[in-house]
């Protein structure tokens, strides 16, 4: 316990004498975590609080996202691959892009001719290191004039469910990390750098049935 002499406490802080144990501390309008410290005032116990400054957090947001720029090289890319394959010459062996750029719109001759072009596409996005999660190829394939379309339409966005996915596998793997969902996204939040980059590793590793990319890095 410290003992002050014959020292009248105000609320002042330049009027404050400041002994060795209050040395370093604010005053408790200014910070918020506190710990308690006794001063002895002319045989009066009066008890003040030493605050210290709350601890540093880093934070990012991990949505489901695609790279627009990345979709428009593979799209080329997939594109030349087409009009140099022999075995699609004089067929109808196409990839356009669905209304809006939302996705990919494939056409061939038959199922296996649209089954080759996806597996394409698959190929030239882990070229350019992004997931083929990003396709939904759960359209069914259209038939018309001689020709097969099927729709691939990009997945974008997490809704609650899949929200709820990302949260819960954090929470019970790395209890240290704090996780919120904000509408699309969920914002990760930890003490330390290292803590956020095993939370990332986690993500990555994990198989979800859908893309996950990370921005917001605070």
């Amino acid at each position: 316990m410290a003992t002050v002499s014959s020292a009248i406490w105000s609320r002042d802080r330049e009027l404050n004498p400041r002994p060795h144990p209050y040395h370093g501390c604010a005053l408790p309008t200014e910070l918020s975590r506190h710990t308690t410290i006794d001063f002895i005032t002319q045989g009066i116990i009066l008890s003040t609080r030493c605050y210290n400054r709350d601890m540093a957090t880093f934070s990012f947001d991990t949505v489901s996202e695609y790279n627009k720029a990345e979709m428009n090289n593979v799209f080329v890319l997939v594109q030349k691959e087409i009009n140099n394959r022999y075995d699609f010459k004089g067929t109808p062996a196409e990839i356009d892009w669905m209304g809006d750029k939302i996705g990919f719109k494939v056409i061939g001759s038959n199922e296996w001719q649209i089954d080759s072009i996806i597996d394409i596409i698959r190929k030239k996005l882990a070229s350019h290191n992004q997931s083929s999660k990003v396709l939904d190829v759960n359209k069914k394939i259209t038939t018309s004039n001689m020709k097969v379309t099927k729709e691939i339409p990009f997945i974008a966005g997490l809704d609650q469910d899949k929200a709820k996915q990302i949260a819960k596998l954090i929470r019970e793997s790395l209890p240290k990390v704090k996780t919120q969902i904000q509408g699309e996204a969920v914002r990760v939040t930890g003490a330390s750098k290292d803590d956020l980059q095993a939370a990332m590793h986690l993500i990555e590793s994990h198989d979800f049935d859908f893309p996950v990319t990370f921005n917001n890095y605070r």
